[in-house]
């Protein structure tokens, strides 16, 4: 039976205790840190030994890749990406030149993703930059503006896609007027809902076609007062589900952050409960694991499916030299055009 978890581990690699709990508990996918990679070997026999306990070639493996200040492959093993707002200034410039940089960066990611088995990239923020915001979004915003952040966001999207890794669009259904930082405390938005509808919701109305989305830990008064997105039915169904379209895999942000209360088991059902797929926590400590096992269920009936149909969207990569794409995306980010 798979869990309708996502979770992460402590180290470089599985101690025995993990390796007999993820083997009893079998969560549907695994997320990487920092903390879990050292160089392309150790990785790829990690996520080679994640597989091996679920007996599923295609579990997902994620990590937050988005470039920037969250990046969790490092330099100088790794090339390190740039942040989102990189792509969002040239597109101010010009828009050709940014959209190929974006997918030609994001495609760039895939395959260094692919290289040491990991097949999920939390990535494209799709969060718009508001000025009173907090800076947790920051640079890592493709913009100001709804379309350029929707044209942005896909291609990113459409970057890791082509090289076999899904992306997960976040933090839906928009983080960027937030005036806390959810992984300290609970943002709470008065912002009314048709103007919301008008702006933060419509890069995620745009690409309500890609497989994941991530849920914003934000409560938005003028839709439910009480409950943040992720534990929110009304926000779920009504929003998520159904004003923006959206009808792929719903994953939570991390449950471990302190904008949600309660014990880990709690968290994990009420963001289930309210229409979440699967439940995602980040931090590897064994024992809040635990909880958020007691906490879970089966993955089954629609969540089932989506997972189901997400996975359907991984395909063989194309035809891709790095070498020339790092060496386009350099000249691209240096001032040059995107008619070579």
């Amino acid at each position: 039976m798979t869990s309708a978890l996502i979770l992460g581990m402590s180290g470089l690699a599985l101690t025995a205790e993990e390796r007999a709990f993820f083997q009893e508990v079998q969560p549907w996918g695994f997320i990487l840190f920092a903390r879990n990679c050292a160089d392309k070997a150790q990785v790829l026999k990690l996520t080679d030994s994640l597989r091996a306990i679920t007996g599923r070639a295609d579990t997902p493996i994620l990590i937050d890749q988005e470039g920037g200040r969250v990046a969790r492959l490092k330099a100088p093993v790794w090339r390190h990406p740039p942040p989102a707002a990189v792509f969002a200034e040239l597109y101010e410039r010009d828009v050709e030149t940014a959209m190929e940089a974006a997918f030609l960066n994001s495609r760039l990611i895939a395959t260094e993703l692919t290289e040491i088995g990991v097949n999920v990239s939390c990535s494209p923020c799709l969060d718009l930059l508001h000025d009173d915001g907090h800076g947790i979004i920051g640079d890592r915003a493709l913009g100001r503006e709804t379309n350029q952040i929707a044209e942005l966001g896909r291609a990113v999207a459409e970057g890791l896609l082509d090289g076999a890794v899904l992306p997960v669009i976040k933090h839906i259904p928009g983080h960027g007027r937030a005036k806390s930082d959810s992984h300290l405390e609970l943002p709470v938005l008065d912002t009314e809902h048709d103007e919301l509808s008008r702006t933060d919701f419509v890069p995620f109305r745009s690409l309500n076609d890609m497989p994941m989305a991530m849920t914003a830990h934000v409560v938005y008064q003028a839709i439910d007062p009480e409950r943040c997105a992720t534990l929110s039915s009304r926000l779920v169904h009504h929003v998520i589900r159904g004003e923006i379209g959206f009808d792929g895999l719903l994953m939570s942000d991390d449950v471990g952050m302190h904008a949600l209360s309660g014990g880990f088991d709690e968290r994990t059902h009420r963001s289930l409960v309210a229409g979440c797929d699967v439940a995602l926590h980040c931090s590897g400590k064994l024992d809040e694991m635990q909880e958020c096992a007691k906490g879970s269920r089966a993955l089954e009936g629609e969540a089932a499916r989506r997972a189901a149909a997400a996975l359907d969207r991984i395909t063989p990569p194309s035809d891709f030299d790095a070498v020339r794409g790092a060496e386009r995306l350099t000249h691209l980010l240096s001032g040059g055009t995107a008619i070579a």
